[in-house]
């Protein structure tokens, strides 16, 4: 399985990162543009695994699973963009949750607050989203993920935490964050989100991000706030004038 495994995993824990246009969806020319990170999340010892935002090629990432002898229990969205959960972007159908379904029916796990735009965007019926609360904690087989509401980018977007290490989607990147000038994007909230949400964690805790906009592919949060003028504190006035466009 191509992609790339944290290397300091533990031997419970089953985490893959892997890149749109490179490591699946490798012959689709808006994967290789958009960059999209999947992750593919689970536990060794039960082999049940989640992915999250299995856009571009889901069928490619089920059988990515399947060749590391693990099985799908579910999909976890972190923003219903198109490039994350699948739908229309740029004029272009992007596959990702209703396709995947056609391959495992299992559960999609969204923010409470994302769970209308996942549908509009995706056309997946509601009957298949399992909507969370902010610090709602997800267990796949033996492994705890814990949702985190941060919203700025998207109304219901959320980060996951699972074991020091935080998938971030579209809210922070190492260098930079998510837009806010797209539909339902909300500047002061992402000043909240990151300043007061994501900007406490640990030093030790390894972000990582939801498209290959840096040369490396993941850092620590220390790192991070070495890089990222978004987590400098300031003033909200000067951080909004800085980076709520």
């Amino acid at each position: 399985m191509n992609g790339s495994e944290h290397p300091a995993a533990p031997s419970r824990l089953y985490l893959r990162q892997l890149l749109a246009g490179r490591d699946f969806a490798a012959g689709d020319g808006l994967a290789r543009r958009m960059v999209n990170f999947v992750y593919a999340i689970g536990d060794r010892e039960t082999r049940d695994a989640v992915l999250v935002d299995p856009a571009h090629a889901p069928g490619e990432l089920v059988e990515m699973l399947h060749a590391d002898s693990m099985r799908l229990v579910g999909a976890l969205l972190t923003h219903y963009h198109a490039d994350h959960a699948g739908g229309v972007l740029g004029g272009a159908r992007v596959a990702g949750v209703a396709e995947l379904l056609e391959h495992a029916d299992v559960p999609v796990h969204v923010q409470r607050d994302e769970a209308v735009w996942v549908t509009e965007q995706t056309g997946v019926d509601p009957s298949s989203l399992v909507g969370h609360g902010a610090g709602e904690r997800l267990d796949v087989g033996g492994v705890a993920l814990t949702l985190l509401h941060t919203p700025g980018h998207t109304p219901g977007s959320q980060c996951v935490l699972v074991d020091g290490r935080l998938v971030t989607g579209d809210t922070l990147f190492l260098e930079g964050c998510g837009r806010t000038d797209l539909p339902g994007g909300d500047a002061a909230a992402l000043y909240e989100s990151i300043v007061h949400g994501i900007a406490p964690l640990a030093d030790e805790t390894v972000v990582l991000p939801g498209h290959a906009y840096s040369r490396a592919p993941s850092a620590t949060l220390r790192v991070v706030r070495e890089l990222n003028p978004v987590l400098a504190p300031r003033p909200p006035e000067e951080w909004l004038a800085a980076f709520g466009g």
